[in-house]
């Protein structure tokens, strides 16, 4: 489904990738399309285990930046799953291994908030 290898190893390594086609089952692409409003395609949506959406892609994205994403989405799903350290590091490794990317300056971000969350949250 995608050209670029470290896309797929990183999918396979982190997800469990469907694939809704808006041809192929319009029903189903009009179902979920509705539930997670997704708009057109191609719509890439990162869930957490209880089918909840923790992060989102919309369009075509260059190798580099698309895979920054789905780590951004992976991340997210860890700090989601209030662990921590795992996302902090997630965080973190999209800003080393992708520092021009657009999803490097969030990252970043949450990588400070990441450790604060878990020693001094106040909830």
């Amino acid at each position: 489904m995608w050209p670029d290898p470290r896309v797929v190893e990183f999918v396979n390594d982190n997800f469990i990738p469907a694939r809704v086609h808006v041809k192929d089952d319009s029903a189903l692409f009009q179902k979920y399309g509705e539930k997670y409003n997704a708009q057109w395609t191609p719509t890439i949506l990162m869930l957490d285990p209880s089918g909840e959406e923790r992060h989102r892609i919309e369009g075509f994205l260059p190798n580099d930046d698309f895979l920054a994403q789905l780590m951004l989405g992976r991340a997210q799903i860890a700090f989601a799953e209030q662990k921590w350290d795992e996302a902090e590091r997630r965080f973190r490794e999209i800003v080393e291994q992708f520092p021009d990317t657009d999803a490097a300056p969030e990252a970043l971000y949450w990588a400070g908030v990441a450790p604060y969350k878990g020693t001094h949250d106040a909830v």
